[in-house]
């Protein structure tokens, strides 16, 4: 055996039990009490938790936006996730007027294959059809493990928004193909609308990043996408879910029986939109922004409930002096906030204070998001799964901040949040690559995930 993790708490979507888990050639090979076999490496895990590293599906790194480019490259944001327990990311390519899906996720490839700290995969963001040709490019995508492409309902001014004549084809082709449809869902007339008078009114604070996409803005467009997935009885997946009221649709749907998955992120859990009453209220800005209690008491409740299928970041943190750009406007404001190194611990945090089960951390963080997106190899301790293994110590106390993180951010919206638990090592395909505080691995070790269609 390659590697032999003795005597830690094994914890799965379902249940949690003491064993030993066998790696081989990068697998698990055996899974049971008292394994006795040679090692080159063996490590005791007692009084620890073995968890399956966690998948992060929602990232933007290195990605063109609002003037400038998030500040985390693909080495640098692919480190911090193997520092803190994530074993795959998803990056999501933004397409342009005359793109093809497989010459823009290729380019990124490049550069991840040298760059890369764990395992990758892509959600294409489709921005324009290029008169029909994207239709027809989507089954050769498919068939290259491309099964996921995004649509934004919003940034209109930007070139990026897809109207609901597109999204209708583009979610019609996905299912066909076994592929899904990832909506960015809020409404983007509503926010013009509001961006025009809070400026010609001087109320350009951080305040009215929120004021301008409230509850109800982003609610509409969650019903109206949940509308075309029923009518079109087309699978979709919503991300990054801020706001009560259109949870309350998604909630209905999946009683109803309609394949409508949403995600969430920590930022909507952790902080309420007074984050931009604040002096630094700018640097919390993201799109779309956090909500009232309300909606962060719903999020929770659905969240145990199991009504919401993943935990992702939408990672996207930019540097303070680029943030400080919408310091008298908050519209010039670069949006994103950090949080791909913070995903698990903090999850695993509310597991530990009894908000949720381990159970439920592990099956939110790794093995939905592993099922949705066709990660076949992903997302569980099991036989012949890949080894991306955490170890994570239950009873360590740690305090979140810039200077321990490793990212290339110069600030984060997480500084100072104290975490009871905290991964000891991540372990990707078999090879250690984070331990106690230090990134151990290389560069390169990240391998392009080929995703398997749902039909």
């Amino acid at each position: 055996m390659d590697l032999l993790i003795k005597n830690g708490k094994v914890v799965t979507a379902k249940e949690s039990f003491i064993a030993d888990i066998a790696v081989k050639d990068g697998k698990i090979v055996a899974i049971g009490s008292e394994l006795s076999m040679d090692a080159d490496k063996i490590v005791d895990a007692t009084g620890k938790l073995v968890l399956p590293g966690a998948l992060d599906v929602h990232t933007h790194l290195a990605m063109p936006f609002g003037g400038t480019v998030s500040a985390d490259s693909y080495l640098s944001g692919t480190r911090a996730a193997a520092c803190g327990g994530v074993t795959t990311i998803f990056d999501y390519p933004v397409q342009r007027k005359g793109q093809t899906i497989l010459g823009l996720c290729g380019e990124k490839k490049e550069v991840l294959e040298k760059e890369a700290c764990v395992d990758y995969a892509f959600h294409c963001c489709i921005t324009d059809l290029n008169e029909g040709q994207i239709l027809e490019e989507m089954e050769e995508a498919v068939n290259k493990g491309i099964t996921s492409f995004k649509c934004f309902l919003v940034y209109k001014k930007e070139g990026m928004m897809t109207d609901d004549g597109t999204l209708a084809r583009l979610m019609l082709r996905a299912k066909e193909l076994g592929a899904m449809v990832n909506v960015h869902a809020e409404n983007p007339d509503l926010i013009d609308l509001n961006n025009e008078k809070f400026l010609s009114e001087g109320k350009t604070s951080a305040w009215y990043h929120y004021m301008s996409r409230p509850e109800f803005v982003a609610a509409e467009a969650d019903k109206r996408v949940v509308h075309w997935a029923k009518n079109l009885d087309a699978p979709v997946y919503i991300v990054h879910m801020s706001d009560k009221e259109g949870l309350e649709e998604v909630i209905k749907a999946k009683e109803a029986g309609y394949e409508v998955y949403v995600e969430t992120c920590p930022q909507y859990l952790e902080f309420t939109c007074d984050v931009y009453k604040r002096e630094d209220g700018r640097n919390f800005i993201c799109s779309p922004p956090m909500k009232g209690q309300e909606s962060m008491d719903a999020l929770w409740t659905a969240l145990k409930a199991g009504y919401i299928d993943t935990v992702a970041t939408d990672h996207c943190p930019f540097q303070s002096y680029e943030k400080d750009w919408g310091k008298d406007d908050y519209t010039k404001v670069p949006n994103g906030c950090a949080g791909i190194e913070n995903l698990y611990p903090y999850m695993l945090d509310a597991a530990n204070s009894g908000k949720i089960t381990f159970e439920r951390a592990v099956e939110v963080c790794s093995t939905n998001p592993a099922k949705i997106f066709g990660c076949s190899n992903k997302g569980s301790l099991a036989i012949g799964k890949d080894a991306d293994i955490v170890i994570y110590d239950p009873e360590k106390d740690f305090t979140i901040s810039v200077n321990n993180m490793h990212s290339d951010y110069d600030h984060t919206i997480w500084e100072g949040k104290k975490v009871h638990g905290y991964p000891l090592q991540t372990y990707l395909r078999g090879k250690l690559v984070y331990d106690n505080g230090e990134y151990v691995g290389t560069p390169g070790d990240g391998k392009y995930v080929h995703r398997v269609p749902a039909k």
